[in-house]
């Protein structure tokens, strides 16, 4: 019953970015910035651990990993102006992303940066 109710109050969230970007979209992408996903996973693990070490560790975790992720914000945009379909702009866009992300894991992993 727990889990469903993560899942329930977690899909909530996106729910209502989507539904306000059909009615204002500078909302709609404040909302959407917010980092709503990490701080529902922090409050569901510490919900679930009590471990306040956890929550710091999954924070910076979260610090180092989140570079990478707007090489997406980035390609999408310029993709779809570009003339390619959404559907084909969004694959391109996280397939760029992946690698982006493990080139990215590879340049911090010389730094003694370990995600």
């Amino acid at each position: 019953m727990y889990f469903l109710i993560k899942v329930l109050v977690t899909a909530v969230v996106i729910a209502a970015v989507s539904e306000l970007a059909k009615r204002s979209l500078p909302l709609a992408a404040i909302l959407a910035s917010l980092p709503l996903t990490s701080i529902l996973a922090m409050l569901w693990l510490y919900r679930d651990t009590g471990n306040e070490h956890l929550v710091v560790d999954l924070s910076q975790q979260i610090f180092w990993a989140l570079l990478p992720s707007l090489l997406f914000f980035v390609l999408l945009p310029w993709m779809i102006r570009w003339g390619l379909r959404f559907e084909l702009a969004i694959c391109g866009a996280m397939i760029i992303m992946v690698f982006g992300y493990l080139l990215y894991v590879w340049v911090i992993s010389r730094f003694g940066i370990h995600l």
